[in-house]
């Protein structure tokens, strides 16, 4: 992930809103629906077969199930702003009961095939938008309640855009997982919680668990640590960087932390390390 994120907020992981001056660009794995509002800026969504710029005032669905190129740039002095607002499974099993007749009545319906799909600025969906303000631009949390009804109220919304939208969001076929090894190798330096990489491997955090039992003997936590502290030796005797540096390089925002841990494991702090070893084989 290359940037900064000025502002963020994150509501029980349904509602999250960012304010980013810089642009910041990163893969970015998509395991439930989700609706984005660009409120400044300009958002661009790439997967293997389209690009999909979405300017500001626009609204965009992005399906679940999919990896994603995502760039979210400043524009005309104006940083980037946004409103993420995702649709857990749970609630569409729930929301499903209601409509179940109607969805046997649309089975020929095609579901929608692109990835990301700039909506068309509705009424409905306006004032959907327009309710997560006084949340979102303040320090004040909604209820989980709230948010349940906002899940149901977004839902409305689609459905009333495009019928495609019904076995779109109501197909619930096993969950897509990416390969869990893959993911973890190419982002264990991110400041992430478990439950962050569990989400972003399409798994909840006991499924992401348990599949992690299976490709190593470590806990999670300790795998990444171990593989953060073997990274952090390899850039202090390759790169000249300092200790410092380095710590933050492999995800460590605590320097007193980094070293504590690295002393652990090496038997001495990253500084006498380098000394000791710098130009010469460990």
């Amino acid at each position: 992930m290359n940037g900064q994120i000025e502002e963020l907020t994150n509501y029980g992981g349904i509602l999250l809103s960012c304010r980013i001056p810089h642009d910041l660009h990163w893969e970015h794995r998509m395991p439930a629906h989700s609706i984005i509002f660009v409120r400044t800026g300009k958002l661009v969504i790439e997967d293997k077969e389209t690009t999909t710029e979405v300017a500001a005032g626009n609204y965009v669905f992005v399906r679940r199930d999919c990896s994603v190129n995502v760039t979210k740039m400043p524009l005309g002095g104006e940083p980037y702003r946004g409103i993420n607002f995702s649709l857990p499974r749970k609630e569409l099993k729930e929301y499903y009961n209601r409509v179940a007749s109607v969805c046997k009545r649309l089975h020929h319906v095609p579901s929608i095939g692109r990835t990301a799909n700039i909506l068309p600025q509705t009424i409905a969906l306006k004032s959907l938008f327009s309710s997560f303000l006084p949340y979102t631009d303040s320090t004040e949390t909604p209820s989980d309640e709230w948010l349940r009804l906002k899940v149901q109220e977004t839902i409305m919304c689609l459905l009333a855009i495009d019928d495609r939208f019904y076995p779109t969001l109501f197909d619930f076929n096993e969950a897509w997982k990416v390969d869990l090894l893959d993911f973890m190798e190419r982002n264990y330096t991110e400041d992430m919680p478990l439950e962050e990489f569990a989400s972003y491997t399409g798994r909840s955090l006991a499924t992401f668990k348990r599949d992690f039992a299976k490709i190593s003997p470590l806990p999670p936590q300790r795998w990444i640590m171990e593989h953060r502290l073997d990274k952090a030796k390899s850039l202090l005797l390759e790169n000249g960087a300092s200790a410092q540096e380095v710590g933050y390089m492999v995800g460590f925002k605590n320097r007193s932390h980094f070293s504590q841990a690295f002393k652990k494991r090496f038997g001495l702090a990253p500084v006498n390390y380098l000394k000791q070893y710098s130009g010469n084989n460990p």
